[in-house]
């Protein structure tokens, strides 16, 4: 007896459900006149979604023929069903677009500001190093120019996504500035290239240029190490963010969305909103693999705004490239001061040079250095494009970045807002069958807790491929940020190596353009479109350059108190 009053109970709220679609016959058989609803309202609305009403009944019919909403009474025929099947999965699909719209287009315009930044950095660091050394030394400077012209290149080329190694660059331009600076100093003798090659050897001994090159080399790696990875890491996130966006909706979900937004319009109440509760549980079921992204995308977040702390403060790029004229200057400024030592001590490890012949002029060390090193007044400093400064972009992009955490697991209730798609009245919303209160409890998020979803009928067995491949890609991506945080780079593969690569690396070949490569055996590789950004590639002439300079007034105090020369 127990037991059947327990499976009463259990059956009783379902009765009106399973004697609906039984109603009119149970009335016609008791003699009663049924009149049908007209469905004026629906046509109205269905007409009103763009579809053609033909065929669209004026007043209900019965509803055997629907395979989705409840068989009663209704305002739909197949052909309504099927179309209002597919209108579904359209809205859900804009639904999740622009819902996460505004983080998605945080991750494209602060991707852009940050790499014009960074290259506009470089190219006014560069023109400024050329404007001084030009108007102090002339023809003398320009017939040596690619020393720095390389040096600026190699910078470049590193930021972009070139192979080099930065340790080896710099190591190499302190060594040719010293065999050209050594000639110049001693321009009475003539250096075989083995003979330079032996000063060269002793440099570290030496220490011609002070230890501007060391100090420099540790700065410069540590800042451009920085920049790079967390352009990369916006550039990573803006293709996992739109990629994940472009949600792949299954079956099971299209029924649901179905249901919770298109069955009112065959119970002619095309007006109707689902109930909140409801439609939270239709999208935990539908955004049920996003929600599995969301752990390793938070990771990825607290990894970019460690880097972020990199970009400020006095060892930042900017605060390192703008100046590295003047840390230059100063390395000249020591090894001519020291020249006489140093000459000295480079003759008696590689051996007196040989004078010039007696026919050939030699310029003393006066005529080649007469000039003096004047810095720029403040008012002759170029100015930025952008109009800000790295410290103002970094405290943007950090309270994004903040706003983005939990972005995934949230979208379901961002997508549910209260007056949005929902009815705020729990009594008078759609449930999935009438106009009445939802009495399921809402499931938690990700894709094992949709076992208990009464809405959305999933396999969890078998989770989303592209999700996983994005949350690969994130992991592989913090896996550098940390790296970078830590004053560290890691081996990048450059597609001009098969299979190679060595050194600080790269993502990828020179025209890359801090693009993220995500190895092939860790995860899929992110093809990112930037054909609406600047393609900079190392060496080459930069398209659509910014029409003016950044700001480098940081500079000014330092030149002022040292009035550099070179003798």
């Amino acid at each position: 007896m127990w037991i059947l009053r327990g499976l009463a109970r259990t059956l009783w709220p379902l009765l009106p459900l399973l004697l609906l679609p039984l109603l009119p016959l149970l009335l016609a058989a008791a003699g009663v006149d049924v009149k049908a609803r007209s469905c004026g309202e629906v046509r109205q609305a269905y007409h009103a979604k763009g579809f053609n009403l033909l065929n669209v009944p004026h007043q209900e019919i019965s509803g055997e023929h629907l395979h989705v909403c409840p068989q009663g009474y209704t305002c739909c025929t197949s052909d309504m069903e099927d179309k209002l099947h597919q209108q579904s999965k359209l809205e859900f699909e804009k639904l999740v677009e622009e819902s996460s719209h505004d983080m998605r287009a945080t991750f494209v315009s602060r991707h852009k500001k940050f790499d014009e930044f960074f290259l506009e950095l470089l190219d006014n660091s560069e023109r400024s190093l050329s404007s001084m050394f030009t108007r102090t030394f002339g023809k003398l400077y320009m017939k040596n120019s690619e020393v720095f012209q390389d040096l600026f290149t190699e910078l470049k080329r590193y930021y972009t996504g070139g192979n080099v190694n930065l340790e080896e660059m710099l190591n190499d331009f302190w060594s040719r500035l010293l065999e050209r600076m050594f000639q110049l100093l001693n321009s009475q003798y003539h250096f075989t290239d083995d003979y330079l090659e032996c000063v060269s050897k002793y440099s570290d001994q030496l220490k011609p240029f002070g230890d501007v090159p060391r100090k420099l080399k540790a700065q410069v790696t540590r800042a451009l190490i920085a920049a790079r990875t967390f352009v990369q890491g916006l550039m990573v996130g803006r293709e996992v963010a739109n990629r994940v966006a472009r949600v792949n909706v299954a079956p099971a979900c299209v029924r649901a969305l179905t249901r919770m937004l298109y069955c009112p319009y065959c119970r002619s109440m095309p007006g109707l909103k689902p109930c909140q509760n409801y439609c939270q549980n239709v999208m935990r079921g539908c955004l049920a693999n996003q929600a599995d992204l969301d752990p390793e995308w938070n990771v990825f977040i607290d990894a970019m705004l460690l880097v972020a702390e990199r970009l400020e403060g006095p060892f930042s790029i900017e605060a390192v490239i703008e100046p590295i004229d003047v840390k230059i200057s100063e390395a000249i400024m020591s090894m001519q001061d020291n020249s006489g030592l140093l000459s000295a001590k480079v003759f008696q490890r590689c051996g007196p040079p040989k004078a010039l012949g007696a026919g050939r002029s030699a310029r003393g060390i006066s005529d080649v250095f007469s000039a003096r090193f004047r810095p720029f007044p403040p008012e002759e400093r170029p100015t930025t494009a952008t109009g800000t400064f790295l410290d103002r972009l970094v405290v943007d992009i950090k309270e994004k970045l903040k706003v983005s955490k939990r972005f995934w697991s949230n979208l379901p209730d961002e997508v549910c807002a209260e007056g949005k798609l929902t009815e705020s009245d729990e009594d008078q919303c759609w449930n999935s069958h009438a106009k009445a209160r939802y009495f399921p409890e809402v499931v938690k998020e990700g894709l094992t807790n949709q076992v208990n979803n009464p809405e959305v009928n999933l396999d969890i067995t078998r989770p989303d491929t592209l999700i996983r491949q994005q949350i690969m890609a994130l992991r592989v991506m913090t896996n550098k940020l940390r790296n970078a945080y830590n004053g560290n780079d890691i081996y990048f593969q450059d597609s001009s190596d098969e299979g190679s690569s060595s050194g600080s690396g790269s993502g990828c070949s020179d025209g890359c353009t801090t693009e993220a490569t995500i190895p092939g055996s860790e995860a899929p590789v992110i093809g990112a479109d930037r054909s609406d950004e600047r393609t900079a590639v190392a060496g080459k002439t930069f398209s659509h350059r910014p029409s003016s300079l950044l700001m480098a007034t940081a500079v000014v105090a330092t030149l002022s108190a040292t009035q550099p020369r070179w003798r």
